[in-house]
């Protein structure tokens, strides 16, 4: 992998993700990490220090997709005629009223929360897919996976609709469940492209939308789903796996 970008890097799975990459051995050339506010993202923007040339920080409210074009101007300007290996969809939230049940749904909050865990990883693939096209052709003696040209989407169980006995958490699961239908359908549109899209559960990960209960650290699942990444060929294109590789019912 020559180059990833990830959404949703200041804090949580997003940061993780970062800090693993740049401890690998064999580390990306280049690692792009998005935030909504560079200054305010204190751990990131240290971390960029630390990795200049290799580490770069884009600012961007993902939803403001008016801004897409300016991302992938900043990203093409690093890698140009290399393309982006992988663009990581990281980024997703989830209201605490979402624990309350259908009674306490409210149509701005499941807009919200839609746009970013659903509209904005298609509309940010839709803007990159010429920077992965780009890519897939610079490695087209590469196998299909991370080396070549992938779209990576973080997902969740929740999204799940067969493993679903505990009802309610409509916000998160049903912007989950969309995204799972949107990486089956960009494996199949993207085939010819040498692109692959999977969708991966990082597991239930001691974060602010986790909670302390969780069984997994952030370090933890990062680790493996990065190993997973790493391995993924035309086998896992289209499905919905965790953070170890196994496959989960949609």
């Amino acid at each position: 992998m020559n180059s990833i970008l990830v959404t949703g890097c200041n804090r949580g799975l997003g940061l993780g993700i970062i800090k693993t990459l740049l401890k690998r051995q064999n580390s990306p050339k280049y690692i792009f990490a998005t935030c909504r506010n560079i200054q305010a993202s204190d751990e990131l923007r240290k971390l960029s220090e630390e990795h200049t040339g290799k580490l770069h920080l884009v600012e961007i409210d993902l939803k403001d997709f008016d801004k897409y074009g300016d991302v992938v101007k900043q990203v093409e300007n690093v890698v140009k005629e290399d393309g982006l290996n992988v663009l990581w969809n990281s980024a997703g939230i989830s209201p605490r009223s979402s624990f309350l049940g259908i009674r306490a749904l409210k149509v701005n909050e499941l807009m919200d929360v839609f746009s970013v865990n659903c509209v904005a990883p298609l509309m940010l693939t839709k803007a990159f897919l010429p920077l992965l096209k780009k890519a897939a052709k610079a490695n087209s003696s590469a196998p299909l996976g991370v080396s070549k040209a992938a779209i990576i989407n973080m997902s969740s169980i929740l999204g799940s609709i067969e493993s679903n006995v505990d009802g309610s958490l409509y916000h998160y699961r049903v912007t989950k469940s969309g995204l799972n239908a949107a990486t089956k359908s960009m494996s199949l549109d993207l085939k010819n492209d040498k692109i692959i899209a999977v969708s991966i559960h990082p597991g239930w990960v001691k974060t602010d939308m986790g909670g302390e209960k969780a069984p997994m650290s952030v370090e933890e699942s990062c680790e493996q789903m990065i190993e997973t990444i790493y391995k993924l060929d035309a086998s896992k294109n289209g499905g919905f796996i965790q953070y170890n590789g196994e496959s989960l019912p949609f």
